[in-house]
Formats: structure tokens, C-alpha cells, sequence
């Protein structure tokens, strides 16, 4: 939904926009983690060691890069550049958790670009001037985003990395600021940002450290690219940007091969992949 509501503010920049809904999602993981952990959240943050502040440097890099590459260049560029991050994961997962994939993984991840490719053959801006710049800093997404999920993986169930929300919203806050200044949200874009910043970051990226426990990173990582496709309706319910008929094809074949690759189960590595051990990150006493 961001790319939408960034179309609707009315002139709050690309900094302004990292400070405020970065703001409004440190608050509300704060909040949650205070609701369901009560006096013990803060213990979250002294016992949560190195992936705690790994996963939220990852974080803030994704929270500003996204926000800011929206305000170079258009909003397919920065989905379609975002939608490499399956293929990053994968990469990290093989190289630094040393998990062989399920062949049928690898080709979901394959069709699933090609769907991407052909909802925005006709869209992606040429990569000149300040498009180029755009997609550039929107690459830094798929980039962090498999780092941070590889860490997920990694950390299982024996660190709680709720906290890693919070702390990588208070980064991309704390760098945005000096860039935002002087503040220009009115009462419209201040509703718009912390709009997003509750139910785009706050909620959704808990959510998803919650299933990190259960599902693999690269399962993860395929199930995102869903928000390229709903960026896609939203736009076209929302902004009146009706996709054409390229669009509605490849968004109905990331679908098709996400509901395939789930009800299959071909993203748990099989038995006689070559898999090498490795310890999850142990907390400090």
C-alpha cells in the first residue's frame, strides 16, 4: 500500500516520509511488545546479542531505501527490482546456512520472475537519469532483505528478534531526520504516514519475524513477492491505475506457482539435500 499513499501525500519528501512512518512503527512495535511481554520486552533487547542489531540495521535499510527510491523513480521499478529478493535469499541460504534448495523451489522462484517480468514489460521507465539513481537505491532492498531473513533462519526459535522492528524503524528515523528538516507534513500526510507506519511496518514486519519461526527463508522471501502483486491492485482500486492485460497475466502467475509451491511443499529442503550443521546464535546470559 505504500506506493499508493505516497501518490496521495501532498508534499512531504522522500526523507520526511522515512522520519515519520519509521516513527509511528518504532512507537507501535514498542507498544506490542510491551502488551504481550510486559516488564520483560526490555529483556529482549540485553539478551538478543549480534542478530538482534544485524536484523535491525537490515531494517532500517529496507524501511528508508524503499520510501526514498519511490520518490526517484516509479513505483513498478522499485517492485520489480524489490521482487529480486527470492533469489538473494536463496543464494544466502545455500552460501551461509549451506541448505540445497528443492529443485522445484528453484524453478518456482524462476516462474515467479517471469511473472514479475511480464507485469511490467510494458512499465519499467528507460534507466536514465534520475530513474537509474531510483532503482539503484531500491536494489538495497532485496539485499537486505535476504540478509535479514537468513539471520531469522538462522536464530530459530532461541532469540526473539521482535525487538530487531523497533530498533531498525528507530534507525531509519534517527538517519532520515537531519535530511527531512524542515518537517512540511500537514495533518493529511501525517494520518497517511502513520497510517503506514502501524499496519505497512509495525504489524506486518512482527508478523513476519513470528513466521520466521516456522517458515523457511526462501518460503518467505517467495511469499513477498504477493506484495508486488497487491501493490499492483491497490494502485488500480485505490489510484485508478487500471493494469493491462500483461499485468493481470503475470500477477495471475505469481499466484498460480506461490499456491502450487505451498500446497506442494517444495520449499523444506528434502532429506538427501547436502545440508551442513550449523549452531543457531546462543544469547548471552
Amino acid at each position: 500500500m505504500a506506493g499508493v499513499v505516497s501518490r496521495l501525500l501532498h508534499g512531504s519528501t522522500g526523507f520526511e516520509m522515512v522520519f515519520w512512518r519509521s516513527s509511528v512503527a518504532a512507537v507501535t512495535v514498542l507498544i506490542l511488545l510491551r502488551v504481550t511481554q510486559g516488564p520483560r520486552w526490555f529483556a529482549l533487547l540485553r539478551n538478543s546479542g549480534p542478530a538482534l542489531w544485524i536484523s535491525g540495521l537490515c531494517w532500517a535499510v529496507m524501511f528508508s531505501c524503499f520510501m526514498v527510491s519511490l520518490t526517484l523513480t516509479k513505483v513498478a521499478n522499485v517492485l520489480i527490482v524489490q521482487s529480486l529478493a527470492p533469489v538473494f535469499t536463496a543464494l544466502l541460504v545455500w552460501l551461509v546456512l549451506g541448505r540445497a534448495l528443492a529443485p522445484l523451489s528453484w524453478l518456482a522462484m524462476v516462474v515467479a520472475a517471469i511473472g514479475m517480468a511480464i507485469m511490467y514489460v510494458g512499465d519499467v521507465a528507460e534507466l536514465q537519469g534520475h530513474h537509474a539513481l531510483g532503482m539503484l537505491v531500491a536494489l538495497c532492498i532485496p539485499l537486505a532483505s535476504a540478509v535479514n531473513l537468513v539471520v531469522l533462519q538462522r536464530v530459530g526459535k532461541s532469540v526473539d528478534l521482535r525487538a530487531a522492528v523497533m530498533i531498525g524503524a528507530a534507525l531509519a528515523a534517527l538517519m532520515a531526520l537531519p535530511l527531512a528538516v524542515p518537517l512540511r507534513a500537514d495533518a493529511h500526510d501525517m494520518f497517511w504516514l502513520a497510517f503506514l507506519g502501524v499496519f505497512q511496518l509495525g504489524i506486518p514486519c512482527v508478523l513476519l519475524v513470528l513466521s520466521a519461526r516456522r517458515l523457511a527463508a526462501h518460503e518467505l522471501a517467495l511469499l513477498s513477492l504477493l506484495e508486488i502483486v497487491f501493490g499492483v491492485a491497490w494502485a488500480w482500486l485505490f489510484a485508478g491505475e487500471a493494469p493491462g492485460a500483461m499485468t493481470l497475466l503475470g500477477g495471475a502467475l505469481v499466484i498460480v506457482v506461490l499456491v502450487v509451491h505451498e500446497l506442494w511443499g517444495a520449499a523444506v529442503p528434502v532429506g538427501r539435500a547436502r545440508v551442513r550443521t550449523v549452531q543457531p546464535l546462543k544469547q548471552h546470559d
